[in-house]
């Protein structure tokens, strides 16, 4: 299977995140890969039909576009805005990260982005794997938002515990604490 062809979209004060997504891609451990079609460089520039055409030109090789949800996102209407409106116009499939771990649409969520049937996750990457795969939806009925969420099972069946709208990983269990250490253990 080829991998999703992927642009990331972040505030610059998640830029940390970003390079977190790349570090999970680079190691062998963790069950993570994307094609990164991201923007090598900054764009120096504040001319919207200029940005535009930047991130048009890696978008447009994309189809699947990630916008990484934190504190600020919903505050930035120039670049992360303009991204945004360059993937939905090429018809990009729509991925929400929510840096804060929810696992649903919530009040950081863009005003730009929401209501445009994204599929929104909790910043983890086995979570993002899944959302990274192609995925079909129900239709809606004329009341329910376009945006969507995976059911409790798709979190709760690989290891995540639910607390109320988030999901989280517990930390590995350490065998030396157990009231049976392993059997390798002297």
């Amino acid at each position: 299977m080829s991998l999703p062809r992927t642009f990331v979209g972040f505030s610059g004060t998640d830029i940390a995140y970003y390079h977190l997504m790349c570090a999970w891609k680079a190691n062998d451990n963790i069950d993570f890969n994307f094609g990164d079609f991201q923007i090598d460089q900054a764009i120096n520039s504040e001319n919207e039909t200029y940005i535009k055409r930047v991130c048009r030109q890696r978008i447009l090789l994309s189809d699947t576009f990630i916008l990484l949800i934190g504190a600020d996102t919903y505050t930035k209407m120039t670049y992360v805005k303009w991204e945004v409106e360059v993937a939905i116009e090429k018809g990009c499939r729509l991925i929400g990260i929510n840096i804060n771990n929810c696992r649903f649409r919530d009040w950081r969520c863009p005003a730009f982005f929401g209501d445009k049937g994204a599929l929104f996750v909790p910043y983890s990457s086995r979570i993002v794997q899944v959302a990274l795969e192609p995925w079909h939806r129900d239709a809606r009925t004329l009341w329910q938002s376009d945006d969507w969420a995976f059911y409790d099972q798709a979190y709760t069946s690989r290891g995540y515990v639910l607390v109320g709208d988030t999901a989280i990983l517990p930390p590995p269990v350490n065998p030396f604490s157990l009231p049976d250490p392993p059997s390798w253990k002297k």
